[in-house]
């Protein structure tokens, strides 16, 4: 969507939805560019409602409030709601393997010295991060590829490898976790399914000690449908995401409350 189009486009677009006394309007643009809050963190919106006030052929408009807005990429949301319908909108938040979105504090339980309990709540600035849910590794190696999983960048720049994952659905986790001395026969691996409109089935990323390189496979019913045995810890995001990375992700959900609306094909 181009930005600089939509904000010269908007304020005719907004001008009867205005109250007379109002001289401003704030709103929000959600498409494929993630937000960034004034600190240079990535932000996950929140799902919001509105009633949609303007159509254009790259932006669907909805009103949010007396004198907010809120304007989606045309290409990305799953239904054009009709002008006039009062929508639900989810737009892409990123989420752990358990479901809850990154921004979910992390609660833990204290108890002070004559036995009364507290809670403590976190919530980390950009996000928390995301663990894959396997056990603690004894192979350094492997401890080496989790950290890279968990830490290096999706190719978008928003999300980590661990995003793109739950993203594809990656479940059902298992680790091969060799002892040092058997690292060349056994190589210490990280398997999983998913189930994307790319991709469903088994991913196994391994790691050749001999060449220093990772191999990620594919396979469905136990037969191997694609490899890649020269991979680099930096483009391993890149890998995956050509692999198993449908890109529904960006799809901006609308529900519409009430009023009948167009499918977008």
């Amino acid at each position: 969507m181009d930005h600089s189009a939509i904000r010269s486009q908007l304020p005719a677009l907004v001008a009867d939805h205005v109250p007379n006394n109002v001289r401003r309007f704030k709103f929000r643009i959600h498409d494929d560019k993630p937000a960034v809050s004034t600190l240079g963190f990535p932000i996950d919106p929140k799902p919001f409602q509105g009633k949609v006030i303007a159509l254009t052929d790259e932006a669907v408009v909805v009103k949010l409030g007396r004198a907010e807005f809120a304007v989606l990429d045309r290409e990305l949301v799953t239904v054009v709601p009709a002008i006039g319908t009062t929508v639900a909108v989810a737009p892409y938040a990123r989420r752990r393997f358990d479901g809850l979105r990154v921004d979910t504090p992390d609660e833990e339980k204290h108890y002070t010295a004559d036995g009364m309990a507290y809670t403590t709540r976190t919530v980390i600035l950009g996000g928390n991060p995301v663990k894959l849910p396997v056990s603690e590794p004894r192979c350094l190696e492997l401890a080496d590829l989790i950290e890279q999983i968990e830490k290096l960048p999706a190719p978008d720049g928003f999300r980590r490898i661990t995003h793109l994952l739950v993203d594809a659905g990656a479940r059902d986790f298992e680790t091969v976790d060799p002892a040092p001395y058997d690292i060349i026969k056994t190589p210490p691996a990280i398997l999983f399914t998913v189930d994307s409109a790319k991709f469903k089935g088994r991913v196994t990323v391994r790691y050749d000690r001999g060449a220093d390189l990772y191999a990620v496979e594919l396979r469905q019913n136990g037969e191997l449908v694609a490899s890649n045995d020269e991979v680099y810890f930096d483009t391993l995001g890149n890998v995956l995401e050509d692999l198993i990375d449908d890109g529904q992700w960006r799809r901006i959900r609308i529900d519409v409350l009430g009023s009948k609306s167009k499918p977008l094909h």
